[in-house]
Parts: C-alpha cells; sequence; structure tokens
C-alpha cells in the first residue's frame, strides 16, 4: 500500500520541487531567478532530495510522452475490422497513459494517503475519524485548530466521522465541498462527475461554480453531480448499495458501459479501454465482483454481448 503522512511543510516543498524543475527548463530564465533557486537549495538539504525526485519523476514522464509521439505516427497496416479496433485503440490508450504517468508524479507528491491498484486501506486519522479508501484513490490532508479538510485528489473514499463542533470535518472534491453532519458518507469523483451516498445523518454541500444552491442530503440518499452540466440528481440508496465497493463488489441501475469499466480498471494493473463511444454508452445493470476483472468482463461479455481483445496488459472492449 501507498500510504505515508506528510506535514504541511512537506506538501510545500514537495510543490516548490516540482515547480522548479519546470521554471529551470526555460531556456530564458533570468539569471534572479537561478539565483532565487540557488539559494532555495541551499536553504535546506530537504529542499535537494525534493527537487532531485521531483526531476527523476518529472523526466520519466517526459520520456514517456516522447515516445508515445513516436507511437502516434506508427503507419497502421490493413487487417481485419477488429484487429484495426484493438491496434487503433492500443495507440490512443498509450497517449493517454502518457498523460497518466505525468500527472501521477506529482499526485505522489501532494498526498497524504494513496491506494495502489486493488488496494482498499482504511485509516484513522488524527482526530479518530476513519477513511477507507478504494482502490487507486488518493487523499490530502489540512487539519488545524479551526477546521478538518480531507481533499480527495482521485478516486472514492468513505468517511466515518468523530464529531467535534469546534472544528467542522469537510471533504473537498474539484468541483465541491462536502460537510459533515455529525455523519458517515461516501464521496467518489471522477472526470465527469461527483458521486455523494449518505449512510448516516447528513452532509450539506456547497459547490465551486457560481450561481448553485447549497444543498443538504440526507441519510439514505445519493447524489450525482454532472461537472459538465453543473446539475446535480438526489435519489435513494441504501449503505449495501453505495458501499457494495468495500466489499469488492459494483451494484449497477441503468449505468453507462464507461462508469463500470471505470471501476473494473481500478482493480487492474494493466489498462482497459472501450473501443468506441457507442460501446461506452451502452447501459448496464446487475451485480458483479470488480476485483475480479475477468470474471467482471465475462459478466459484461455475456450481458452486452461485448466482444475483448487481450494484448499484454491491455484489454480492449468492443461492440
Amino acid at each position: 500500500m501507498q500510504s505515508r503522512r506528510l506535514t504541511r511543510d512537506q506538501r510545500k516543498r514537495n510543490r516548490d520541487a516540482a515547480d522548479w524543475v519546470f521554471r529551470n527548463r526555460d531556456p530564458d530564465q533570468p539569471e534572479t531567478e537561478r539565483a532565487e533557486f540557488r539559494r532555495w537549495m541551499e536553504l535546506d538539504p530537504e529542499n535537494c532530495r525534493a527537487y532531485t525526485a521531483a526531476r527523476r519523476i518529472l523526466g520519466e514522464a517526459r520520456t514517456a510522452i516522447r515516445a508515445d509521439a513516436a507511437l502516434r505516427d506508427m503507419p497502421i497496416e490493413t487487417a481485419p475490422r477488429g484487429r484495426k479496433v484493438v491496434i487503433s485503440s492500443i495507440i490512443a490508450i498509450i497517449s493517454a497513459g502518457s498523460l497518466f504517468i505525468a500527472q501521477d508524479g506529482p499526485m505522489r507528491m501532494r498526498a497524504d494517503v494513496m491506494s495502489g491498484t486493488n488496494e482498499m486501506p482504511e485509516v484513522t486519522l488524527e482526530d479518530g475519524s476513519r477513511v477507507q479508501l478504494n482502490a487507486s484513490s488518493a487523499i490530502a490532508l489540512e487539519f488545524t485548530k479551526d477546521r478538518r479538510t480531507v481533499r480527495l485528489l482521485r478516486g472514492q473514499a468513505f468517511f466515518q466521522v468523530t464529531p467535534d463542533e469546534k472544528r467542522p470535518f469537510s471533504v473537498s472534491t474539484e468541483d465541491a465541498r462536502i460537510t459533515a453532519l455529525g455523519t458517515a458518507f461516501d464521496v467518489r469523483q471522477s472526470a465527469t462527475d461527483t458521486r455523494v451516498a449518505v449512510t448516516e445523518h447528513s452532509v450539506r454541500i456547497e459547490f465551486n461554480a457560481h450561481g448553485i444552491l447549497p444543498l443538504k442530503l440526507g441519510e439514505g440518499e445519493e447524489m450525482l453531480h454532472s461537472n459538465e452540466a453543473g446539475t446535480s440528481t438526489i435519489r435513494k440508496t441504501d449503505a449495501a448499495t453505495a458501499l457494495a465497493w468495500r466489499r469488492g463488489q459494483l451494484t449497477v441501475d441503468n449505468m453507462p458501459l464507461s462508469y463500470v469499466i471505470e471501476e473494473i480498471q481500478r482493480h487492474f494493473q494493466g489498462r482497459i479501454i472501450i473501443g468506441n463511444e457507442a460501446t461506452a454508452k451502452r447501459i448496464v445493470s446487475g451485480t458483479f465482483f470488480v476485483k475480479d476483472t475477468l470474471s467482471a468482463l465475462d459478466f459484461l461479455h455475456t450481458a452486452l454481448n461485448l466482444r475483448t481483445y487481450k494484448i499484454g496488459p491491455i484489454i480492449v472492449v468492443t461492440s
């Protein structure tokens, strides 16, 4: 498990180190800035170690992106339809993979607790609250004398909050802030939406976008907020369904295949991609084990008559 705790100073040092790597690549960097960098390096031996680590991580990402550019230019020979789908999809996912690598280096430097593929760690915070992360998730902690804030940097987490009237407990995502009102709740964020499910008491949700009114979500309710449209849908749910992921299961009712594949991907060390947009929009209902990748894909093959192609660590799913 990639689990560790960083102090606020360590997180700032890591952010500064990554920033200096990019600034030092500027061929027109002024001498005053170079002098500032030298002073920063001499200020603390830890700064030097952080800079070396950041340069290595970001350097690896740069190398990967260069490699992908060559692959994108690789000609594709005429082949049967199924094979052409696989080859073109592999090239697309290699390109996307370089972006993932580039982002994950800074993620490791920002996060206090991370979970790897197929890991679902449960940790106790300094105030006694408990958090369980889904696979491939990350959080950062910002606890002060006035507030307790957890930033969900990626993925999904379930929170059981220790009450403290003097220090509100909030979870922030890219699009919203969820404040506990003495409660247990689940938060999941993806590139397209934010989901909050409450299993005890209630939460207050405030949105970062202007013009969206805050709302209160009660026990047994789930909210789906579309990040692009800026709209929210509230529906009834139960703890067994909302927290099925803690048992390695996924329960869906009329959800797009893209959502299901995203959940299966959390537990798979390779990459799973969908061959085309029409396939991604296919609707899925049912309950199955997402930790067993082949079994989950078998379920989808039977339910939707999908085809899968496996080449090394890459699986392509298409209609």
